[in-house]
């Protein structure tokens, strides 16, 4: 007489995000949580009041909203954001924690380390970078490296962040390399139509760089062209008043966008200027459009646009070179359109949400097969 196997336990995963509004890590969390298996419980414990709750409740997934969990570099406020997490962590009961973004990813691993629970975390570009701000780069150096032993496993979203990751002490095995990926939209962008318009979705704060677009556009000589920069943050008024100065009527800020595909289908050119990043969502929207891109010559992105096959990389964030780029895509349609054929192709082949969700989910798989059964569940 054979056993009959006993049905694998449903897994449940916390993901643990530091702001619920709109942007690159956020939209990350949201494919996660919407591409979830039907025989997963997921949770989604995030600080703010943005879309991303809204869109994780659309998807069957718990919302605990964390109150005192924000981007503040305050102590007492991150030790007030702890408890309030450790909270909701006994409530909620997750085989796993996915945390994303700095101040999460730091609380969530301690968090997990108080009460036994793995955490995985996802690094959308490592603070320590050589072209950040120096005493953001120490802080951040100093704080990962004290965080790496408590990392169950550390994803990197290019293979620069894992180059970074090596010099932390984490072991190899525990670094898992997984680019970001994005759903299929039914819109196409049709570059070789005349250049009316080049788009930014970005944002506005560091590291992105619209001034250096502004300059650019204002430069490049394009009298029938309009330059939409996508987004919103503290930077936004200064660029308004930048854009007025030196485009006057000529660049729009739409705001937080709501149909992206929609936004880069109209448009036949991307442009993405940046101090650094890791694997930037935008350019992999603008791929999936099948655009052009133009965009700061930067690690992350360099694995993205295998230039010049798929787009236009800038040195040095110069805005005269930015300049020469659109110069050159404003004078050429086929050249345009060659360039985001290949670039919808590369998508394609490498960064549809499926191949992302399927690798991370392994993730959480083997990190739970080296648990012992009775470490599953915290109390």
């Amino acid at each position: 007489m054979t056993t009959a196997a006993q049905p694998s336990p449903r897994l449940r995963i916390a993901y643990l995000i530091t702001n619920s509004e709109i942007g690159g890590a956020q939209s990350h969390v949201a494919d996660l949580v919407q591409a979830a298996p039907a025989d997963a419980d997921i949770v989604l414990l995030a600080g703010g009041d943005g879309p991303l709750l809204d869109l994780a409740r659309g998807a069957g997934a718990q919302v605990i909203r964390l109150a005192r969990l924000d981007n503040a570099l305050s102590p007492l406020r991150a030790v007030s954001a702890l408890r309030e997490l450790l909270q909701a962590l006994k409530q909620a009961r997750p085989d796993l924690i996915h945390a994303h973004s700095a101040k999460a990813g730091a609380l969530g691993r301690i968090a997990g380390a108080l009460l036994g629970i793995p955490v995985a975390y996802t690094v959308h570009g490592f603070a320590f970078k050589p072209q950040a701000p120096t005493r953001q780069r120490l802080a951040a150096r100093v704080a990962e490296w004290l965080l790496a032993p408590l990392t169950s496993r550390l994803i990197c979203v290019a293979k620069a962040e894992q180059r970074l990751a090596q010099a932390l002490p984490i072991p190899a095995r525990r670094i898992a390399v997984i680019p970001n990926g994005i759903a299929d939209t039914a819109v196409r962008a049709a570059p070789a139509d005349p250049m009316r318009r080049i788009v930014m979705v970005a944002r506005f704060a560091a590291p992105k760089r619209p001034d250096i677009l502004i300059r650019a556009f204002a430069h490049a000589n394009l009298p029938d062209c309009e330059l939409v920069l996508a987004g919103d943050g503290p930077q936004r008024a200064a660029m308004e008043a930048l854009a007025a100065q030196l485009a006057p009527g000529r660049v729009t800020f739409p705001g937080n966008v709501a149909d992206i595909a929609g936004l880069l289908a109209s448009a036949q050119v991307f442009v993405l200027a940046s101090d650094h990043e890791g694997f930037p969502l935008s350019v992999l929207e603008a791929m999936r459009a099948g655009l052009p891109v133009i965009a700061s010559d930067l690690p992350g992105i360099r694995e993205q646009i295998q230039d010049p096959r798929h787009g236009l990389l800038v040195a040095g964030n110069d805005a005269n070179a930015f300049s020469a780029a659109l110069a050159r895509l404003a004078g050429d349609g086929a050249l345009r359109a060659e360039l985001g054929t290949a670039a919808r192709r590369r998508w394609e082949q490498c960064y549809g949400l499926d191949r992302m969700t399927e690798a991370t989910w392994q993730v959480y798989r083997d990190a739970l097969a080296r648990l012992p059964a009775t470490a599953r569940v915290p109390t």
